[in-house]
This record gives C-alpha cells, sequence and structure tokens, in this order.
C-alpha cells in the first residue's frame, strides 16, 4: 500500500494527478479549497482509498497541523512508500510589482510557497523512521528559472520551490533513510491558469504573445498528458538524483 498526499487537486494538473493516482493499491489524500464530487465517484468505481480535504492553504500552518496529526494518527508500517505532491499555486497578480494588489501578492506567496514549505516539514516530521520511502515532489515551473517581465511573484514563488527543494534535499541526504525531494516542472500545460494569463494587459505583460502563440501552435500539454509525464517521472528510479529537473529534459 502507498500513501500520497497532493494539494490543489480540483482542477488542472492536480486533478489529472489525482485521477491517476486512484488505486486499490493507494490511499491517495487530496487538499484543496472545493473538494471534486467526480473524483469521489472515480475513487468508487475503481475501488479505491481516496479522502479530500477541503482547504485554504492561504493558512499553511493550520494546514500543515492537520496534516502532521492525520499522518501520525495512520500505522506507517502499513505503507510501502508515502508522497508528498505539493501542487497547489495561485497565478498572482501580473505586471510590474509596484501595480500588484498586496493581498493578492500576499496570498500567491503564502499558497505556492509558504505551504509546501509547511506541509513538506509537517510529513517529513510525521513519517520519519515509520515509512521505507518517501518523496516530496515540488510542482515548479521554468518561469522559476528564467526571468518573465511582469511575473515577479509567480517567478519568485517558483524560483522559491526549487532552492526549498535544493536545501531540502542536502538536508534530507544525511539524514538515514531520508527523503527524495525534487522541484519538477512539468512543461506548459492547458489549464485555467494558461487561460488568466492569456487574459493579461500586454503593456504590463510583455511575454503575453509568447504565450498566445503556444496556444495559437498547438504547443500546450492537455493536464491528463502532463499529469501522466509528472507521475512517469515521480515513478523513475534516480528520482531525486536532481533536486530541480523538467520532464521536457527527461
Amino acid at each position: 500500500m502507498e500513501l500520497v498526499i497532493v494539494t490543489g487537486a480540483s482542477r488542472g494538473l492536480g486533478r489529472a494527478m489525482a485521477e491517476q493516482l486512484l488505486s486499490p493499491q493507494r490511499l491517495l489524500l487530496t487538499v484543496s479549497r472545493r473538494p471534486d464530487p467526480s473524483l469521489q465517484d472515480v475513487a468508487a468505481a475503481r475501488g479505491a482509498k481516496l479522502e479530500q480535504w477541503a482547504l485554504d492553504l492561504a493558512h499553511g500552518a493550520g494546514a500543515a497541523a492537520r496534516l502532521e496529526a492525520w499522518l501520525r494518527s495512520l500505522d506507517g508500517a502499513r505503507f510501502a512508500g508515502a508522497t508528498l505532491i505539493n501542487n497547489a499555486c495561485l497565478l498572482g497578480p501580473v505586471g510590474p510589482l509596484q501595480l500588484a494588489d498586496a493581498d493578492l501578492a500576499a496570498t500567491a506567496l503564502r499558497v505556492g510557497l509558504e505551504a509546501p514549505a509547511l506541509l513538506a516539514a509537517a510529513f517529513l516530521r510525521a513519517t520519519d523512521g515509520g515509512v521505507a520511502t518517501r518523496k516530496v515532489l515540488n510542482i515548479s515551473s521554468g518561469a522559476g528559472r528564467r526571468p518573465l517581465p511582469g511575473w515577479s511573484v509567480y517567478c519568485a514563488v517558483k524560483a522559491g520551490l526549487d532552492h526549498l527543494s535544493r536545501v531540502m534535499a542536502e538536508d534530507e541526504s544525511r539524514r538515514p533513510n531520508g527523503a527524495k525531494v525534487v522541484s519538477l516542472a512539468p512543461g506548459v500545460i492547458d489549464t485555467d491558469m494558461q487561460a488568466q494569463v492569456r487574459s493579461a494587459d500586454a503593456a504590463n505583460f510583455p511575454a503575453l504573445p509568447h504565450f498566445v502563440e503556444m496556444k495559437e501552435q498547438g504547443q500546450l500539454a492537455s493536464a491528463s498528458e502532463a499529469a501522466a509525464r509528472v507521475l512517469a517521472y515521480l515513478a523513475r528510479p534516480d528520482f531525486g538524483a536532481s533536486p530541480v529537473a523538467d520532464v521536457r529534459d527527461s
């Protein structure tokens, strides 16, 4: 039996990963602001074990505390492996930073970076010594590895996830049975977030033509295609060899 936790599982890549993970051999916990009833239907049809939590990850400390308590209530010996997939993220403000709405920027930073750090810490504490194999997969983006004018908050969140993962991987490598940690860019995906990006004000987002062109030329992967690539990477025997990776380079 495996244990997998996926955040941001109600839409897009997270929803697609959650559906592909549903299996009688796996206990899946999803964390989203609004759980997806259709996912429960799929789980029932497959005889899969699914829990869905309705949590706002803008309040990461509370979510992390609940996750840690839940994990400690489980018998770790039941699970051959446990994985945390930090997928939840917000688009955040688009445009020069000085024009950004402060509340929107703060929420994007909390959901995209603070919450993954706190959830990962809780996951590592609660599973230490009780589960044979542990993995943390942080869903990053190429935007964290190159500057995109007008998208400072999102770029900072993803760059922060990358470096958080590097340091976590170093720390875990020094521990007995340390977790494998990877910050993985999943490629460009045809999601609601991409649609939001394409609706940005061109005057404040110089990269807009690039995103429009990718859509027009059919360069966006579907959520299910991207999910399959991410989960294939997660299953690789060398997962964790590089703490920062891209599915397009594999």
